[in-house]
């Protein structure tokens, strides 16, 4: 039982990053890679993310499956929180010409999907 609330409490920290459509709104308009092709094309994948997220059936899903899948919900808001992450950190570098922010300056290659060897 320990562990489920420690599960749910992790993920629902997790939960609590901004958007990267968010992200994107605190940007400057004024930058001059504003109206560049490549930042409307991320700020399009921002606010497709983020209607995505909105419509899939989140915790309600999980407390219906029952206690146990509760580590699948832990699991699907983390991977949220790294798409987040990924798309603020694109959206960043195609919209503005200042260095990236502290949160945002992480190695992309660090969520990559990990080579798994089966026997």
């Amino acid at each position: 039982m320990r562990i489920a609330v420690l599960v749910a409490l992790c993920a629902a920290a997790a939960g609590c990053v901004s958007s990267a459509a968010d992200n994107g709104a605190s940007l400057s308009q004024q930058d001059p890679k504003w109206s560049s092709p490549e930042c409307q094309q991320a700020r399009a994948a921002a606010s497709d993310y983020a209607q995505r997220e909105k419509d899939h059936p989140g915790w309600g899903f999980g407390v219906l499956l029952g206690p146990y899948s509760m580590g699948m919900v832990a699991a699907v808001k983390e991977h949220e929180h790294q798409q987040r992450r990924l798309l603020a950190r694109q959206m960043h570098l195609q919209c503005s010409s200042k260095p990236l922010p502290k949160e945002l300056d992480f190695d992309p290659a660090s969520y990559a999907p990990k080579k798994t060897h089966y026997p």
